[in-house]
C-alpha cells in the first residue's frame, strides 16, 4: 500500500498523527491537483461545521469540494443551530454524520476536533481547535514552502509574532520536526512557545534560537508571520499592550536578503505592512490560493479509492 492510500477514511485531527511519508505523499499528490482533475467526488457531501469565524479555511474547503464535483452543507454561525438549545457537541456530530461523507469542524475549544472524531463514523477534519492545532493549514504551508524553495530539508525557518496562541505555528512546528530544519522563534516573552512544544523541538535538535527582536533572527530562508490574536487573550489589557509591537515592513524584510520567503496564515491586521506585498518572496496570498489545491488533494485521498500520480 502506498502512503497516499493510508489516507482513505482517515480523520485529520493533529499534525502529530502524520508521518514524514504521509506528509510527502500528500504534497506529491497535491501537485496533481494544480490543474482541473474533474468531478472526482461527484455524489459526495462535505459538512462544514464552523463554530468560530473563518474565511479562508471554510471557503477553500467549499471551493475544493465543489471543484471536485461534490456538494457542501453546514453552517458558519453556531447561533443558527440546535447548540443554542443545549445540544452537546457529540450529539451534533452524530446527527450531522447522517447527512454527509466527511466533516470539517472549527471550534474555539481545544480538543473539540478530537472529541468530534471519537464520536463520528465519517472522517473528521480539524479546521482549527482553539489555540491547539490547524493541521490542514500546515499541509498547505508545507506545500507552499516546498513549491517556492524546491525543498524542506536544510531550510532555516523563523516564526514571528504570537507563538503562544498561534495554532498554525504549533502545527507547522510539529510537522517540521520530521525534516532537517532549523527553527527560530521571535516574539515577546509573554507569547513564547508553550513549554511542552518547546521541549519537543529542543529534544529533536531543531531549536536554533528564541529571540525578541527580528534583527537577531538572521539568517532565515522562510519567515512565518502571525498576528497577535486578540480573541485568545484572557486579559484584553495584555493584548492592548503589545498589539503593535511586532510588525514586518519592507525595510525589515529586505534586511534578510532577496531570497526570503514570507508566509502568513492570514488574516493580517497590522503585523505585515502592505509595502511588503509586492516583494517577490511575499507568498501569503499564493499560500491562501494553495489552500484549495491541497484541500482538493486531501479530500480526494480521504474520500476516494483512486490513485493520483504526482506531477
Amino acid at each position: 500500500m502506498s502512503p497516499a492510500h493510508g489516507f482513505r477514511g482517515r480523520h485529520v485531527v493533529s499534525a502529530d498523527d502524520f508521518s514524514k511519508d504521509d506528509l510527502l505523499a500528500l504534497l506529491d499528490t497535491a501537485s496533481y491537483f494544480e490543474s482541473d482533475v474533474g468531478p472526482r467526488l461527484a455524489g459526495k457531501i462535505l459538512a462544514t461545521l464552523f463554530f468560530e469565524p473563518s474565511t479562508r479555511t471554510r471557503l477553500s474547503f467549499e471551493s475544493a469540494m465543489h471543484r471536485l464535483g461534490g456538494s457542501v452543507l453546514g453552517f458558519a454561525d453556531e447561533k443558527a443551530t440546535s447548540r443554542t438549545k443545549g445540544e452537546s457537541l457529540a450529539d451534533t456530530i452524530r446527527m450531522v454524520e447522517c447527512y454527509c461523507d466527511a466533516i470539517v469542524i472549527r471550534h474555539p475549544q481545544e480538543g473539540a476536533a478530537r472529541l468530534a472524531a471519537e464520536n463520528a463514523r465519517v472522517p473528521v477534519i480539524n479546521g482549527g481547535d482553539g489555540s491547539n492545532q490547524h493541521p490542514t493549514q500546515t499541509f498547505l504551508d508545507l506545500y507552499t514552502i516546498r513549491k517556492a524553495t524546491g525543498r524542506i530539508d536544510g531550510l532555516k525557518v523563523g516564526f514571528f509574532g504570537d507563538l503562544r496562541y498561534g495554532r498554525a505555528v504549533h502545527s507547522l512546528a510539529k510537522a517540521l520536526l520530521h525534516f532537517d530544519v532549523e527553527m527560530t522563534f521571535v516574539g515577546p516573552s509573554m507569547l513564547r512557545l508553550p513549554q511542552e512544544l518547546r521541549e519537543k523541538i529542543a529534544a529533536k535538535g531543531r531549536l536554533s534560537k528564541e529571540v525578541e527582536s527580528l534583527d537577531d533572527a538572521k539568517p532565515l530562508d522562510v519567515l512565518y508571520v502571525t498576528r497577535i490574536q486578540k480573541e485568545r487573550f484572557p486579559d484584553p489589557s495584555e493584548y492592548e499592550r503589545i498589539k503593535y509591537a511586532y510588525r514586518l515592513d519592507r525595510a525589515g524584510a529586505e534586511r534578510f536578503g532577496p531570497d526570503l520567503k514570507i508566509l502568513h496564515p492570514l488574516p493580517r491586521v497590522t503585523e505585515v505592512a502592505t509595502d511588503v506585498d509586492d516583494l517577490p518572496g511575499a507568498l501569503y496570498f499564493e499560500q491562501a490560493r494553495n489552500g484549495v489545491t491541497v484541500r482538493k488533494a486531501l479530500l480526494s485521498l480521504i474520500l476516494s479509492d483512486a490513485e493520483f500520480p504526482a506531477r
